[in-house]
């Protein structure tokens, strides 16, 4: 009996010893790997990264960068199967990520990131509502909630104006009700959503001046669905202001930036 417990406990300590060890090359394939993707050789990271979670599955931060060099090789726009599987790649080693630490806002915020690049508006709303959930001053996430918002509207909105033989020049409110009323029914609570979280990024930043534009946009665009054109020229009138109020925001952010003399200190 005493011989079979030693014999256990030298496996054990092997066992142990051996785990450790596992760890440490881990470790050390980790810190390789991000000096390679610095330098911005993202196969040479992979590989770096991948000893890393083979040796230690646990290893989170390894599994993470993992999932950034995929995704750093991804191209968004590039249809093609190597392109689609980066992707793939990247979005498996986040879930991953999810799965052992299931508030890592990096994870999150980039799986949202990939669906919109992808233009999968769904799951990319999806997830950047994950994302302000995890942080409520995600000042990104609440823009790009709004971005997404006009991305799904736009065509819609567009072609029913197309449709109708209205010019973009041409003021609104759109004269056809039925067509009207189905774009209310239908979009005006996505619009207002939109809207609402563009009005949320600027609570948090007001200079934010890509939220501006988009708000313009999307009341501009609102005001085709008014029932009157007092109403239609009140919301035209509340997007100009918007347009206005970019303008001079871009401009005291240009304002601030130091000028360079190009002179350089003896």
């Amino acid at each position: 009996m005493k011989r079979n417990l030693a014999a256990l406990l030298a496996v054990a300590a092997l066992a142990l010893a051996a785990t450790g060890c596992n760890k440490l090359k881990a470790r050390d394939n980790l810190n390789r790997g991000v000096q390679a993707y610095k330098s911005t050789q993202y196969t040479q990271a992979v590989e770096r990264f991948e000893q890393a979670v083979q040796l230690d599955p646990t290893f989170t931060p390894a599994r993470l960068y993992l999932a950034m060099a995929y995704y750093m090789q991804y191209i968004p726009g590039a249809d093609s199967p190597e392109n689609q599987q980066m992707a793939d790649r990247a979005l498996d080693q986040f879930q991953k990520v999810l799965q052992q630490d299931p508030k890592n806002d990096v994870a999150t915020k980039s799986i949202a990131s990939l669906y919109y690049n992808q233009k999968k508006w769904e799951q990319a709303e999806d997830w950047y509502k994950k994302c302000v959930e995890l942080n409520a001053k995600d000042k990104e996430a609440y823009y790009t909630l709004g971005v997404i918002a006009w991305s799904k509207w736009y065509p819609i909105y567009g072609t029913a104006r197309a449709k109708l033989s209205m010019k973009p020049e041409d003021p609104g409110p759109i004269k056809d009700k039925k067509v009207k009323e189905e774009l209310k029914t239908q979009y005006l609570p996505l619009v207002n959503a939109g809207i609402q979280n563009l009005e949320k990024a600027l609570e948090i930043d007001k200079e934010y001046d890509d939220a501006m534009a988009y708000m313009n946009l999307l009341i501009r665009e609102r005001a085709d669905l008014d029932d009157t054109p007092e109403a239609y020229q009140k919301d035209i009138e509340v997007a100009n202001n918007w347009v206005q109020k970019t303008l001079e925001t871009k401009k005291i952010k240009a304002e601030r930036k130091p000028v360079s003399t190009g002179l350089s200190a003896q």
